[in-house]
């Protein structure tokens, strides 16, 4: 983020505006994720985007501490009542919504009243790792993979209320086809690549995944998609739930995160010496990840319903392991099929669910990477089989409250995030845990089914 440019912004939000008026849009949703990874929103009227553009639209500094259940806690950091930010649309990412005419979206900046960026501003964070990155002479492409879980809207509680089917089968898909359709026409029509989508193992469950792009973007991606699918869903008279853990007896929704490192147009995970064609470079970056996951974890599965779903022998990635096309590992090297490794092989984070703030997981992962990177890591040995099944095998964190601690104690992510927006999370964290840690796991799963 650069000093604001207030009148070269506000020419560029009146440009932008003209075409969008042209295109029958009336509003412009103005979002950021807070800490605790729900997508907060403020809007404009179309003729007012120049001014939003330049100077800002006021939103308070309280929703650093707001947790999923809009519960304000306190902090080190916390102003309470007093101040106020500056939300900026970033005029580059806007997009007309091709599910809610008359509207257009952008993901926003987060200055202060002085034009200063706000230290807590994730999609920032982003930013500032990408050109970190950049500035080493690498690029990363990543992307979210969105799981989630259709009800019917008068039966919330029931995941099979909208479809029923085996885990993957046809049928599934059949009973909304219509529905999958449409969202994946929506989703092009706002300029998401969606490469593939299908019905996952829980009842009611569909999982889509969509093209690799900038970190920043992707996470971008991450936010408009969910909003989508949750739009669509209420069109077709359904409900849409993200949360990691829909019953306490179910499969959870994840939010695998797919990354590769890039020289150039040189994918550094493919074509090395090392083992299974990656790179040292791409072996110390994965490396930096994998022994940084307990601390990851506050920022990847930050809420106490994330640690329902991370249960062994469930795909989720519970031992800190790694291995070639492991499922059960949390981090998982994908290689593609031979022919296309050079552009497909990537590194997937599996433990990772969709209560997180995507800005600052894709930061995270980058910063925990670099550190590898710079202390020239190397892997430990790759497991190919269920590491559950192994005797002494490391298991990640299983409480919130141990992620938090493991977070704490990591300079490399506690520094790159700075004081400040370490200090908060830390902060949002346990009072997620003051607030819903006592709750039963069938209580818990129900407060958290639709927050997110």
């Amino acid at each position: 983020m650069s000093r604001l440019d207030r009148a070269e912004l506000a020419q560029q939000g009146a440009l932008r505006a003209d075409g969008l008026r042209a295109a029958g849009v009336e509003l412009v949703a103005l979002t950021f994720v807070d800490n605790s990874g729900i997508a907060r929103v403020k809007a404009v009227p179309v003729d007012r985007l120049w001014s939003a553009a330049a100077w800002g639209v006021g939103a308070s500094n309280s929703f650093d501490f707001f947790l999923a259940t809009d519960d304000i806690v306190g902090g080190a950091h916390s102003r309470g009542p007093v101040g106020d930010l500056r939300l900026h649309p970033d005029l580059d990412a806007l997009v007309p919504l091709a599910a809610q005419p008359g509207w257009a979206w952008a993901p926003a900046w987060r200055y202060d009243q002085d034009g200063e960026p706000h230290p807590q501003d994730a999609r920032a964070l982003a930013a500032t790792a990408t050109a970190r990155l950049a500035d080493l002479g690498y690029n990363a492409r990543t992307a979210f993979e969105i799981e989630w879980v259709i009800t019917a809207a008068d039966a919330p509680d029931d995941p099979r209320s909208a479809t029923a089917g085996p885990a993957y089968g046809y049928a599934r898909l059949s009973s909304q086809a219509g529905y999958l359709r449409k969202l994946v026409a929506t989703l092009a029509a706002q300029g998401v690549a969606v490469e593939q989508i299908h019905p996952e193992y829980a009842a009611g469950q569909f999982e889509v995944s969509v093209a690799a792009g900038d970190p920043v973007r992707a996470a971008d991606v991450a936010v408009l998609t969910r909003e989508t699918i949750r739009t669509v869903s209420e069109q077709y008279g359904l409900r849409a739930s993200f949360t990691p853990k829909f019953a306490p007896d179910g499969v959870g929704n994840g939010g695998h995160v797919h990354l590769s490192l890039w020289d150039g147009d040189r994918n550094l995970c493919s074509g090395g010496d090392r083992r299974f064609g990656l790179t040292e470079t791409a072996e110390a970056f994965g490396a930096g990840i994998l022994s940084r996951l307990p601390a990851l974890l506050a920022i990847g599965a930050p809420s106490v319903v994330s640690y329902l779903r991370l249960e062994p022998h469930h795909w989720a990635g519970v031992f800190r392991v790694w291995g070639l096309e492991n499922r059960e590992a949390p981090l998982r090297l994908v290689q593609g099929p031979a022919g296309q490794r050079d552009r497909a092989a990537n590194f997937e984070v599996k433990c990772f669910d969709l209560t997180a703030n995507p800005y600052l997981v894709v930061a995270a992962l980058i910063f925990a990477g670099l550190a590898g990177v710079s202390a020239r890591s190397t892997l430990p040995e790759p497991v190919d089989v269920d590491p559950g099944t192994l005797p002494g095998a490391e298991r990640l964190p299983t409480s919130l409250a141990e992620a938090v601690t493991a977070f704490e104690a990591d300079a490399a992510l506690t520094s790159a995030f700075g004081p400040e927006l370490a200090t908060t999370l830390a902060d949002v964290r346990r009072g997620e845990l003051d607030r819903l840690g006592a709750l039963p796991p069938d209580e818990l799963c129900a407060v958290m089914r639709y927050l997110h």
